[in-house]
Order: structure tokens, then C-alpha cells, then sequence
């Protein structure tokens, strides 16, 4: 396929999964009293109402309060979401064949420490970006460690493994798997501006997971690194 097309595609896929969550903000669809799997099943229904989207190429993650701490891989236990909660949400809709992997934090209460993790997601990933178009020879273990420096410098932990992976057409683990040169990841000493396999560009979905370990919650930001 044609770099062009393909390229379009997958930034018309994320700007339709950055208008569901803009959708879902104005719904109110992140409130307390409700579990994290009815969020969940809401936000399903609402990408079906608007895109027609009928899968989700990974797990769809809604997190509040403490399970905000846990990274992807992990499962915690379904939770009420709370008056004062941090939340964050984390879907990859499928737009016809295309992937998107959207994320975003919101924040219930007017609690400052929780305000302050979520006023900086944002910014640190717009850093990391900056860093990685300054960088054009990058690996994948290169961002993940400025990612995490950032994180330490503004007062918080990185939480997860890595810090983000590829994404394309789907299933697109099927051409890089599981492999960790999929990921943005310390083990991965590859150039993350490569072909892959089959010939075709990589872009990079960027994820920013900060965690207070102390006060016992979390937030993340993510969307397309490469594209926009």
C-alpha cells in the first residue's frame, strides 16, 4: 500500500478516536458511582453509536483511584469509581482495518496532587515527542529511558515496562508480534525509524503512565507519536 494512504488512514482512525473520548467528556460518561466495566461497556456502545466501531484490537481499560498504579498487563479488580477519583482510559477502537490506541485522564474531584499528575501528562509527552523528532536515530530503550528521566525530573515514576509500540493495520502484532522491537522498551536497541518486515513504515503509538506510589494513584496519556 501506498505510504501516503496508509499514513492518512491511520491519522483519520485517531482523529475519530480523539473525538469519541471529546464525545464521552461531554456525556459525562466518567462519573463516580459507576463501575470501570460499565465506563467501559458505555464508551463500547458510544464508538459503535458514532464510528460503527465493532472491535477493539486490544483490552479496553478503564482504571480509577489505586488501580490507576497497575500498567496495562495487569488485571485489577473491577472497581466503583469514587467522588474524588483520578481515572484514565485507555482503548485501541478499530476503524475498518486500522488501529488506533487513544488514552486520557480525567480527574473527578479538586484534589491538587491528583489535578497536577493529570496537568502533566500532556506536557511530558509532548516532551517525549519533541525528543524523539530532535533524535532521528533513536531506539526504542533510548526514548523509553528519556521518558522515564522526564517523569523522575517532574516528581513522579514512570509505571510501566514501556512506554508505547507499534500500531497499522490490523492485527499488526502479526508482523511484529510480541517481539520487543515492537515496543518502545529498554531491551529494544533497534532504530525506532525502520521498515518493518514487510517493507512498510513503522509509526509508534507514544504512552506516558506516571504513577504516585505514595499517595496511591496514577495517570496516562497516549496517542500516535508518529503522523500528527
Amino acid at each position: 500500500m501506498d505510504e501516503h494512504v496508509r499514513a492518512a488512514e491511520l491519522v483519520a482512525a485517531e482523529e475519530k478516536a480523539e473525538l469519541l473520548f471529546a464525545e464521552v467528556t461531554r456525556r459525562g460518561l466518567v462519573a463516580a458511582g459507576v463501575r470501570e466495566s460499565v465506563v467501559s461497556d458505555r464508551v463500547r456502545d458510544l464508538g459503535a453509536e458514532l464510528f460503527g466501531i465493532e472491535r477493539h484490537w486490544h483490552k479496553r481499560v478503564v482504571r480509577a483511584g489505586p488501580n490507576t498504579l497497575a500498567p496495562y498487563q495487569e488485571n485489577p479488580p473491577d472497581r466503583v469509581i469514587e467522588d474524588d477519583d483520578i481515572v484514565f482510559l485507555d482503548f485501541g477502537p478499530l476503524l475498518e482495518r486500522w488501529e488506533a490506541d487513544f488514552g486520557r485522564t480525567y480527574v473527578l474531584g479538586d484534589d491538587p496532587a491528583k489535578l497536577a499528575i493529570a496537568a502533566a501528562l500532556p506536557r511530558l509527552w509532548a516532551d517525549g515527542r519533541a525528543h524523539f523528532e530532535a533524535h532521528p536515530d533513536i531506539t526504542g530503550a533510548e526514548l523509553y529511558a528519556h521518558v522515564g528521566e522526564l517523569a523522575r525530573e517532574a516528581g513522579w515514576e514512570f509505571g510501566n515496562s514501556h512506554a508505547g509500540h507499534l500500531v497499522g493495520e490490523f492485527p499488526h502484532e502479526l508482523v511484529d508480534g510480541a517481539k520487543i522491537e515492537s515496543y518502545i522498551a529498554p531491551e529494544n536497541t533497534n532504530p525506532m525509524r525502520r521498515t518493518d518486515r514487510n517493507g512498510a513504515q513503522c509509526h509508534w503509538i507514544l504512552e506516558i503512565h506516571i504513577v504516585d506510589r505514595d499517595r496511591g494513584f496514577g495517570g496516562f496519556h497516549e496517542q500516535l507519536l508518529t503522523l500528527r
